[in-house]
């Protein structure tokens, strides 16, 4: 990074001088998001090396040092060390959920989960905001009663694995609740997550999940209102995904290596994404070109969902043709490109020509039994632009009818209705007891009051 860094003594995390401008990664074809250059020498690692032979402190500089752990893999390898994280599982960190945000449908007793019922479970109900609360209970050791104990224990300071787990439930569920705001100011408590103290002290590997690891950067940057946090620590990860590449390579462990780049992509498509929120979009185009039309990374898995990311963040950026580019010859699958073909002609307001398309999308779906809410949503969108507001509205509530439910469907709806006539409110209401009446999903069963405009 160009901008000069300090160490914050009090908090533990690394900031840029402030009055500094804000910048981006220098433009280059090659850099640490690049994953056949030779690997750049990881910060993280040159930590782990000390690490092993001394106690560190954590990373609010605190006397946090580790202890042996009483569990071993095997007799004949030496007791794993473990580390105190005690000071993720005070109360005061985490904040209380009112369920005033809550429609009336949605509180009714019957309808709400037992105290009693397992994290997994919530979550396979799609019952987020209990999971939230359950994994807070869990984490500050304050069950609600003796049942709610025994399905939610406490966790021992000393189980990174758990507290981990139980930390990534509760930003995740509070992120897909509407509260990202609260995950942002939790998330400051994790602090510097490429300090020492979480890496393993005997193999050098991080502790913290990779898709916490992920969230993290995201939620920081938000809580401590500084983006350039997010580019910095994202080209920080990509170092270690790129040692981890080449080490792969090495060991010629082929289903490790297609991992660390699939994860390695993902990156190059968040600093892109982080850029332009920062509203440097000229850095933005520069980084998307140095990802490249031929990186075969975008396809990995088999879905295209990468190139698809790519091509998404190009359309936002209103360079249709280079959102082309990027789901040709098969890169986003067959209908990828079908659907970034709709979604180009949208972007040029050309949607009697887009109506159409999602038109035979949505026929060629229902032929394989397959209803997809976001070609019904993008197909309304065109039906309420060309003026068929009726169509319109037919078609998002048959989807309502069929099963889905998302913020973005229930939000495209309730503003038709606020376009049909001024007496809404009755409406929305009706929508919302009709969505509570619906089986629980994995894809979330709760809403709030957001998603109806109440």
């Amino acid at each position: 990074m160009d901008q000069p860094v300090q160490r914050n003594s009090s908090t533990g995390h690394t900031r840029n001088k402030s009055g500094a401008r804000p910048s981006r990664p220098r433009s280059s074809t090659k850099g640490p998001l690049d994953s056949d250059e030779h690997p750049v020498a990881s910060p993280i690692l040159s930590q782990a090396s000390r690490f092993s032979n001394s106690q560190q402190a954590s990373p609010r500089s605190l006397s946090r040092g580790f202890s042996p752990a009483s569990r071993s893999p095997a007799p004949s390898i030496a007791p794993v060390t473990s580390k105190d994280f005690s000071f993720l599982l005070r109360p005061e960190i985490y904040h209380q959920l009112s369920p005033l945000s809550i429609p009336a449908p949605f509180r009714h007793p019957s309808r709400q989960p037992a105290p009693e019922t397992p994290i997994p479970e919530l979550l396979n109900n799609g019952h987020f905001r209990a999971a939230a609360i359950a994994a807070v209970q869990a984490l500050t050791s304050s069950p609600v009663s003796v049942v709610a104990a025994a399905a939610h224990p406490p966790v021992n300071p000393t189980d990174h694995a758990r507290i981990f787990e139980l930390l990534y439930t509760r930003l995740a569920c509070l992120c897909l609740i509407d509260a990202t705001s609260f995950a942002a100011q939790e998330s400051k408590a994790l602090e510097d997550l490429n300090s020492a103290f979480y890496l393993d002290p005997l193999s050098g590997a991080h502790l913290v999940p990779w898709e916490l690891r992920i969230l993290g950067v995201r939620l920081q940057a938000i809580g401590f209102g500084d983006p350039r946090r997010a580019v910095m620590s994202y080209y920080e990860l990509a170092r270690e995904a790129r040692t981890q590449i080449t080490k792969a390579g090495k060991a010629h462990d082929h289903s490790a290596s297609e991992l660390w780049k699939h994860r390695l992509a993902e990156l190059g498509v968040k600093v892109a994404g982080v850029l332009i929120e920062m509203d440097d979009l000229a850095g933005a185009v520069e980084h998307l070109a140095t990802l490249g039309d031929g990186n075969q990374h975008f396809k990995a898995g088999g879905d295209g969902r990468l190139a698809m990311s790519q091509a998404l963040l190009w359309l936002h950026l209103g360079d249709v043709e280079a959102a082309r580019r990027c789901v040709r010859d098969g890169k986003g699958g067959e209908m990828g490109e079908r659907v970034l073909d709709a979604l180009a002609d949208m972007a040029d307001g050309e949607y009697k020509v887009a109506l159409e398309k999602w038109q035979v999308l949505k026929g060629t779906m229902e032929e394989n039994d397959v209803h997809d809410e976001m070609v019904g949503v993008n197909l309304a969108v065109c039906q309420l632009y060309t003026g068929n507001m009726t169509e319109a509205r037919d078609t998002l509530e048959g989807l309502v009818d069929a099963g889905s439910t998302s913020h973005t469907l229930l939000f495209n709806l309730t503003t038709v209705y606020e376009l049909c006539t001024d007496r809404h409110k009755n409406l929305k209401l009706r929508l919302a007891e009709r969505v509570a009446s619906k089986q629980p999903t994995p894809l979330g069963w709760e809403k709030t009051n957001a998603d109806f405009k109440l």
